[in-house]
């Protein structure tokens, strides 16, 4: 594992994300009063949540992909992918915090960097069959 230092520093960065949108979570609830296991109470905690679960949602399919990459493409593609990705995420994040409807461009940037790290690794992986 010593060949994938850049994938294994935006593994890192990553976990660190859904820290911050735990924390975020968590500080929601004490700041608007909401209970556990509410999910619903006040509209910015509710933004909170939904950043934590859609973000933890596109993590789930993105490491994988990501790990697939950095072992059958490179060390350097699947990470400078991975950095669009996590760009994209924190972009959608602060976007979604401010304004719900404003997301989509942060989303995007992340769901591009998702598909093209989801493909690199397929490619890589097909090109290693058929070798």
């Amino acid at each position: 594992m010593n060949d994938f230092p850049l994938s294994a520093g935006i593994t890192l960065l990553i976990v660190l994300l859904m820290f911050w949108t735990a924390y975020e979570v968590g500080m929601g609830r004490k700041r608007y009063d909401v209970k556990a296991p509410a999910v619903t109470g006040h509209p910015m905690f509710e933004r909170a949540y939904r950043v934590q679960m859609n973000t933890l949602e596109w993590v789930v399919m993105t490491l994988p992909c990501l790990w697939v990459c950095a072992v059958f493409v490179s060390d350097a593609v699947a990470a400078g992918l991975g950095v669009v990705w996590l760009l994209g995420r924190v972009w959608y994040a602060l976007a979604y915090r401010r304004e719900p409807s404003s997301r989509g461009p942060g989303f995007l940037v992340g769901a591009l960097a998702f598909g093209a790290l989801g493909v690199a690794g397929a490619a890589g992986v097909a090109l290693r069959l058929l070798a």
